[in-house]
């Protein structure tokens, strides 16, 4: 590891996933801040990972820890799960077995809500507390949704994506730019976080080379609560592509950077379902995963909040 790397570290953070078929319960629990679902919400959850054969979050964020360190020359990177082990507290202490004096936790939101993240911050200063003095410095990273090599990455997916559908789809399908939807009244709270989401697909479809006419920002996934959800959801969004005279649809997520039930359950089999009822073609983006491009960008989240945090390792991450 070059010596201007030294002590500085990086944590990804995300939700996490079941280990098996015998953890949903225990997960959503978690999730749900210790209240017990129902059995029918746990056996719906159960049918829907046993659909997709499992989730692959905690791989892929292990992977994804895996190539910014290698793209950091070897400062230490890990994965942890807010939800599921490997824990942010695992992962905490890892980089710091490894030498992280000062460490930078990245949210894969590009998207901040302090609402909706802070769960972050907290079991971050969490581990820190059980730590004690052997404890590094930690600094959670803000919305990072305006990293330039963040949006040419969401840009090359979509592009790639369009690429590769036959003429009729390649030339006209309307795009569907997603984030997770949101119970209303949450919504109403967090005005910013909307700002950034829709700014998000604003960018990302400016700098794929999408026409305003051709794509639209939608939500995906609404929960399981009681109340109003965020709308347009994209289902009922298919039936109106379809009477507007086109063929196929292209859903692009904008907040989702790795494949999980999110993607391989309510978009790759539900809404495929929803556009082929409505009589569309379906079709959707590669998840960011390792792309080279999107690794840059953690390497710049890493920088920008080193440079603004901490004293000393500022200058570690300056690009060669």
């Amino acid at each position: 590891m070059p010596a201007e790397l030294d002590g500085v570290g990086a944590i990804l953070m995300t939700y996490g996933s079941p280990a098996d078929a015998a953890d949903v319960g225990p997960y959503l629990a978690r999730v749900r801040g210790g209240r017990e679902p129902s059995e029918d919400l746990v056996a719906e959850f159960r049918r829907r990972y046993h659909a997709i054969g499992g989730s692959p979050l905690v791989r892929i964020t292990t992977e994804q820890a895996a190539a910014l360190e290698a793209r950091l020359g070897g400062a230490p990177v890990a994965a942890g799960m807010r939800f599921s082990s490997p824990t942010i507290a695992d992962a905490l202490a890892d980089v710091a077995r490894r030498g992280a004096r000062h460490v930078v936790a990245i949210v894969l939101s590009p998207q901040y809500s302090p609402l909706l993240m802070g769960g972050y911050a907290r079991a971050v200063e969490a581990a820190r507390e059980r730590m004690g003095t052997d404890a590094p410095q930690v600094s959670v990273a803000g919305a990072w949704h305006d990293v330039p090599e963040f949006i040419e990455a969401l840009a090359f997916r979509i592009r790639a994506a369009i690429d590769r559908q036959p003429g009729p789809m390649r030339d006209d399908a309307p795009v569907l730019l997603t984030a997770h939807s949101l119970p209303r009244r949450i919504a109403d709270t967090e005005p910013d976080y909307l700002r950034q989401l829709e700014e998000t697909a604003t960018v990302g479809a400016h700098a794929a080379g999408l026409d305003r006419d051709r794509w639209t920002f939608c939500w995906q996934s609404a929960g399981h609560e009681p109340g109003e959800w965020m709308k347009p959801d994209f289902a009922e969004l298919m039936p109106r592509i379809r009477d507007r005279g086109h063929t196929s649809v292209l859903v692009a997520p904008v907040q989702f950077l790795a494949d999980h039930l999110e993607i391989l359950y309510d978009i790759d089999i539900a809404a495929r379902a929803q556009a082929e009822a409505a009589g569309l073609a379906f079709a959707r983006i590669e998840s960011l995963g390792t792309l080279p491009l999107f690794i840059e960008a953690l390497a710049a989240v890493v920088e920008r909040t080193s440079v603004a945090s901490f004293s000393g390792p500022s200058q570690a991450l300056a690009r060669s």
